[in-house]
């Protein structure tokens, strides 16, 4: 059973800061991935950054300069460090972790940018 838990949304005013965590645990726990998605209201799911399977990381267009995806293999975390947050990126943040090939994903957490 592998479980995947996000943290650290929240509301911030436009060009504030956030940084969301997430930890993945489980038995026989082999990561290929792991990284971000977003869900704003009436849109669909969209990746935002992500560790791949060969270990480079890739941005959306639309966040790329603005937010950091880092990791800590040993305790199977990554967490992304948003700047220069925008009304535009008020979502739910999903974390997910590709586990040999099999996806799971954390619940969500909220980012609201608004003033």
């Amino acid at each position: 059973q592998v479980q995947v838990v996000e943290s650290g949304g929240g509301l911030v005013q436009p060009g504030g800061s956030l940084r969301l965590s997430c930890a993945a645990s489980g038995s026989r726990l082999r990561i290929n991935a792991m990284g971000w998605h977003r869900q704003a209201p009436g849109k669909q799911r969209e990746l935002v950054a992500t560790f791949t399977s060969d270990g480079t990381t890739y941005y959306a267009g639309s966040v790329k300069g603005r937010f950091s995806i880092s990791r800590d293999n040993a305790e199977n975390t990554v967490a992304l460090q948003m700047n220069s947050l925008k009304p535009e990126d008020t979502a739910v943040y999903y974390c997910y972790a590709l586990v040999w090939a099999t996806s799971y994903w954390g619940e969500g957490t909220q980012v609201t940018v608004s003033s």
